[in-house]
């Protein structure tokens, strides 16, 4: 709104004095002859001498000067001297305006010289008879300081003067009708060139210089300015030249690149970065060895060594706590477990089992219980039919049909009979069958018997799984100066054999 309202103004002065004019027609009367004190009628002034003033007519050039109007101004002195007389500095100087017109640049000008009967002439007299003398003049006169002097000389007079125009202070140009005033509110910052050019002042910008020019470097996206130099910084940015975002302020462990962002550093995550992606690396909360898995979202579980228990594995375990020892049996705590000590009578890893004797009868079937270890243990004879530690299960001929590598025993009625795996033969599998026996390698090969199958390291010139297969011999001979080996067809190999 202010550039604008700015630009309406220049528009309307630089309008406006092009109708009125903005410059002055200056006339400096120097020297004025009148060696015989008479009047333009050639009669003596009425006094001892001739009180001389002096009118000024300004108009348009005409090439025959003609009175009339005074189209761009006229002007009188006071009475000046007598006679013959010099004028001194700054007294015979006659301002003219010109109020409704740019200068032309060709002008006319009538110079009058008067005698006043009076001590002070009231205005400009019309009475020729106190005419002394008349000059008139048609110049070309460019605007500008410089004097242009000039001498008038008539029948019995003299006048030396200077003239020139110059414009009207902010007014420039051939017609002065250019408009500069310098300026430093806020409406613009400048001067004004010798020509009428607006100059901006330090640190003021664009056409009427009312933008300052900000602090170099100073982002124009994210800042700007009111005074010169400064670099002041919008909503969510930071920094001296305002091109540091801020982060949201929740923001715990992250970045920005736009205002108010929350870009999460590496092992973070979460809208406001607090959560902790990485917490066993950052944090490492097991204790005593255990092992930490990150869960996400800040959350860890540890993987507790033997002998530790807790979230952190923290608590040393006490197995002996949970009484895991039965019949009374006393619990030992050890480094990563426990043991129990049983009382007589029981036995088992947790004094579970009671500890059986002949007393109590353990024997099946009618087996006979036999006692050892002085009582502490027994064992049982089974009748024919029936094994096992108390003659519980019943035998058949599998029982004693014990099969070897890796068979086993079927029932085929009454009878066992040990199924063999693969390269095995035999009554109970104790036979490696030789596959060798069948000579499956040619050529002289030697046969090397495996577990269900066998292999031939082959002669040389032979090759493939039974070495059926004769190779190239030129690859393992090499024939001198300059023989070219040619190997045998297999008509000459059997030949050779």
């Amino acid at each position: 709104m202010a550039v604008c309202f700015t630009a309406i103004i220049a528009i309307s002065l630089t309008a406006l004095t092009q109708v009125l004019g903005t410059g002055v027609f200056e006339l400096d009367l120097h020297h004025f002859q009148n060696s015989g004190g008479l009047l333009a009628s050639g009669q003596n002034c009425s006094g001892p001498a001739c009180r001389t003033w002096f009118s000024v007519c300004l108009k348009n050039f005409q090439a025959v000067v003609s009175p009339g109007d005074c189209i761009f101004g006229r002007a009188a002195t006071p009475v000046l001297g007598t006679d013959s007389f010099s004028i001194g500095d700054g007294d015979g100087r006659l301002r003219l305006p010109l109020l409704n017109f740019t200068w032309p640049g060709a002008f006319s000008l009538i110079i009058d010289a008067w005698h006043s009967p009076a001590s002070d002439p009231s205005g400009v007299t019309t009475n020729p008879e106190f005419l002394i003398s008349s000059f008139a003049i048609q110049r070309n006169l460019g605007i500008g300081h410089e004097w242009s002097r000039d001498v008038q000389s008539g029948e019995r007079t003299e006048l030396r003067y200077s003239y020139r125009f110059i414009c009207n202070e902010n007014y420039y140009g051939d017609t002065c009708s250019k408009i500069c005033t310098p300026r430093d509110d806020h409406f613009g910052h400048y001067t004004c060139t010798p020509d009428g050019q607006i100059a901006c002042l330090p640190g003021w910008k664009w056409d009427y210089c009312q933008e300052p020019i900000c602090l170099e470097g100073c982002s124009e996206m994210t800042g700007n300015c009111t005074l010169p130099g400064e670099c002041k910084c919008r909503e969510g940015w930071q920094g001296a030249l305002c091109d540091v975002c801020k982060r949201h302020p929740s923001c715990k462990h992250g970045t920005c690149v736009e205002a108010w962002q929350c870009s999460c550093d590496e092992g973070w995550g979460g809208l406001l970065c607090d959560q902790d992606l990485n917490y066993c690396t950052n944090h490492k909360p097991c204790a005593n060895g255990a092992t930490c898995m990150n869960t996400g979202q800040g959350s860890y579980t540890c993987t507790c060594l033997p002998g530790f228990t807790g979230v952190d594995c923290t608590a040393e375990v006490r197995e002996c706590d949970s009484q895991p020892c039965q019949n009374g049996g006393h619990c030992l705590d050890t480094e990563n477990s426990y043991e129990c000590v049983c009382p007589e009578g029981f036995e088992g890893p947790h004094c579970e089992h009671r500890i059986l004797t002949c007393s109590t009868g353990p024997c099946y079937h009618n087996g006979k219980c036999r006692e050892k270890d002085n009582g502490r243990s027994y064992e049982c004879e089974c009748p024919a039919g029936y094994t096992g530690r108390n003659c519980e299960k019943k035998a058949d001929k599998c029982t004693s049909l014990q099969c070897t590598n890796g068979g086993h025993c079927l029932l085929h009625g009454n009878l066992g009979v040990c199924n063999c795996r693969a390269g095995f033969t035999g009554q109970r599998c104790e036979t490696n069958i030789n596959e060798c026996a069948a000579n499956p390698c040619a050529n002289g090969a030697t046969c090397n018997d495996r577990i269900n199958d066998y292999y031939c390291t082959c002669a040389p010139g032979y090759t493939g799984r039974n070495c059926a297969k004769p190779t190239d011999r030129c690859a393992f001979q090499r024939c001198l100066n300059g023989g070219t080996c040619v190997a045998p067809t297999a008509r000459h190999q059997g030949r050779s054999r």
